[in-house]
């Protein structure tokens, strides 16, 4: 992809949500130095979240504007922290804040990341563990579609290949 500004390679990716409309901004390196982007002391995902800076200045409107800062009642129940205390300290609270605040996180963060599903290295000594935990996985969803669908032989089959998996490794059963 080629930065919005330059045409160069880019290589920082923003998505903004405002009112309903995502908005996706490109830029190489070079321009997302001079908005201030690449700053790690001027940029935090608490302030991305909470007052939209300093993607506003690139996407044109604050991720949640005044009217809809949803965040701003919300309080962590654990350690009291706020949406204004997020945008203050530039950190969640406790661990219970991402919980708290998952719906303002879960806006954002798609847009950042490629998929939901872990694509790099795996430790030594648990790739054979990995490679089960996604089949056992790849056979969840595909029970589930053949149960949708009423095929109720594939789904028997599908059931009883889960289980003996799960039987071989016990640590796998259902998340």
């Amino acid at each position: 992809m080629k930065c919005d500004f330059c045409d160069k390679k880019a290589t920082v990716f923003l998505t903004q949500l405002v009112e309903g409309q995502m908005k996706k901004v490109c830029l190489c390196e070079s321009c997302a130095q001079d908005k201030g982007v690449t700053d790690p002391t001027g940029f935090s995902l608490a302030d991305m979240l909470i007052t939209g800076t300093p993607t506003s200045a690139i996407l044109g409107a604050p991720i949640f504007s005044s009217k809809k800062r949803q965040s701003d009642e919300k309080k962590c129940p654990h350690c009291g922290f706020s949406a204004d205390d997020l945008s203050r300290v530039r950190r969640f609270g406790c661990s219970e804040c991402y919980d708290v605040f998952r719906s303002e996180m879960e806006m954002i963060l798609p847009g950042m990341q490629i998929g939901m599903t872990h694509v790099g290295k795996v430790p030594r000594g648990h790739e054979e563990k990995h490679l089960h935990e996604e089949k056992i996985e790849r056979l969840r969803s595909q029970l589930d579609a053949a149960i949708q669908s009423e095929n109720y032989e594939a789904a028997a089959r599908l059931r009883d290949e889960l289980r003996q998996l799960e039987t071989l490794f016990p640590g796998l059963s259902p998340s």
